[in-house]
């Protein structure tokens, strides 16, 4: 099981760590590349990505280094809160394609998170 653990952290933390870091560091590419980007403000996309990358660090730190492994879930609850968030987000503005993601996103969250605790 451990391992299955850690195969889902480490693919939920990269999933993260590209949408985290496209919204954060490389703004103008996310707003080219999605398009909701554009019609949100600068600051609130900025903060998404910034949780998003502290997330993913959240996911795999506390359990590799076995300091405080009780963040690990925490971060795969908080993660499952703002794909959950996103989901619906993009359904509210009729985006269905980009709820996919978000599904597994979920899914991998929630696994991690019942998994660690």
């Amino acid at each position: 099981m451990n391992i299955a653990l850690w195969i889902a952290q480490g693919l939920l933390s990269l999933g993260i760590l590209y949408a985290g870091w496209m919204k954060a560091v490389q703004y103008e590419k996310g707003a080219a590349a999605w398009g909701w980007v554009k019609e949100v403000p600068r600051s609130f996309v900025v903060s998404v990505g910034i949780l998003e990358l502290l997330g993913a660090l959240g996911l795999i730190l506390p359990e590799a280094t076995g300091i405080a492994r009780v963040l690990t879930p925490i971060a795969a609850i908080a993660l499952a809160a703002v794909v959950l968030l996103g989901a619906l987000f993009h359904i509210s503005r009729r985006e269905y394609r980009e709820i996919g993601i978000n599904v597994v996103f979920l899914a991998l969250a929630v696994l991690v998170a019942v998994g660690r605790l």
